[in-house]
């Protein structure tokens, strides 16, 4: 068999009820699903719940268990591939077998080493059709879940570096003061890829020049990103607001001085040594240490030092600029690049502009920055 019209029209369905898992399934990957019964009448569907609570299908059959309708015979369509393991919940898989569903489409593979193929095998095994889709619709969903794939592709999340300039570039005036150079649509969309975060990760420089809460509050989310600080010598006190509830936070430290971290203890913030060689702390371990968290998508809101510590380290995949339509000359720049010929500079490639109010969005990414799909 073949997909048709209907399938791709129900997978795009999927796709939306995936899309509103953003800011509630993490560190699970966002899925939707849609049923339909075997007469092909839609009756139900369903979107990831938060960890350890129902997954897309189970809260599609609920669905359809609710109107009164029975899906055996019948169809799902599903954006990523069932899971076939027994993690907090038990394997979607089984329960559509359950259902007596006599065909699924499934718009990407689960790249979860415990799944990666052994759900669409378990569905065939057991005599149902099982169809994926790949092309334009696998690539919608590696989208929406690009941190996720990447952490079970190559251990590390995807890496997001948010930053709000100038057409002429620069992100502060030389004293400081940068409120507010993007207008309020901007901040509020932010706060909207700050949602899609596993993590906020911010600098000490930042913390002691602006106090940030970095948390999301001009969107509605049922998570709260973890916010993360890297602090070497742990310079920021532990009254910062980053620290405040809700949500946890953590530092990062190259040494954790015991006074210092007993005050962090206190505030239920925990202190993580991860020097380097030079006394700084180690950003590739950083990264690393927050992808075993469950971290997916990580979200950088730091000062141009950081940022382009990141950058020069290759932890960058991706850029999230605002540009304002304002020119205010001398002031700090995006990234502290070090560079000493244009011939260091990094390249970047657009991979969307957008208006968003009076100022532009840019999303930019390192060229090669998906090749770890395969």
């Amino acid at each position: 068999m073949s997909l048709g019209e209907n399938d791709l029209r129900q997978l795009q369905r999927a796709l939306q009820l995936a899309h509103s898992a953003i800011g509630r399934s993490d560190p699970n990957p966002r899925v939707g699903c849609v049923l339909a019964d075997s007469s092909g009448r839609l009756i139900g569907e369903g979107a990831t719940q938060a960890a350890g609570q129902a997954h897309a299908e189970v809260m599609a059959l609920r669905a359809a268990q609710a109107s009164g309708a029975s899906p055996r015979g019948g169809s799902a369509w599903v954006s990523l591939e069932p899971c076939s393991h027994h993690g907090r919940t038990p394997p979607c898989a089984d329960a559509l077998l359950a259902a007596g569903l006599s065909r699924v489409v499934v718009a990407a593979t689960d790249p979860n080493p415990l799944v990666a193929g052994a759900g669409v095998q378990r569905l065939r095994a057991a005599g149902v059709a099982v169809e994926v889709a790949g092309g334009a619709s696998a690539a919608q969903v590696q989208e929406l879940n690009i941190g996720f794939f990447s952490r079970m592709k190559r251990g590390l999340p995807w890496v997001r570096c948010k930053l709000a300039a100038t057409l002429d570039g620069r992100t502060a005036l030389d004293g400081g003061a940068s409120r507010w150079i993007t207008g309020e649509a901007a901040r509020a969309d932010g706060h909207a890829w700050r949602r899609r975060a596993g993590a906020v990760l911010s600098g000490v420089g930042t913390i002691l020049a602006d106090d940030p809460r970095l948390d999301v509050r001009h969107v509605a989310t049922e998570l709260q990103p973890l916010r993360a600080v890297v602090d070497s010598r742990l310079r920021a006190p532990a009254h910062a607001r980053i620290y405040d509830p809700p949500g946890a936070a953590l530092v990062f430290c190259a040494h954790a001085e015991p006074a210092a971290a007993a005050a962090l203890r206190a505030r239920d913030v925990e202190a993580v040594e991860l020097p380097a060689a030079d006394g700084s702390v180690d950003l590739r371990r950083v990264v690393i240490d927050l992808a075993a968290r469950g971290v997916n998508e990580l979200h950088v809101e730091a000062g141009p030092r950081l940022s382009g510590a990141l950058l020069r380290a290759g932890l960058i995949d991706e850029f999230l600029i605002y540009l304002a339509p304002k020119l205010i000359g001398a002031g700090r720049g995006m990234v502290d690049g070090r560079l000493t010929d244009l011939s260091q500079a990094w390249a970047l490639q657009f991979h969307a502009v957008e208006p968003i109010g009076d100022d532009l969005r840019v999303i930019a990414r390192r060229p090669g920055a998906l090749g770890w799909l395969g």
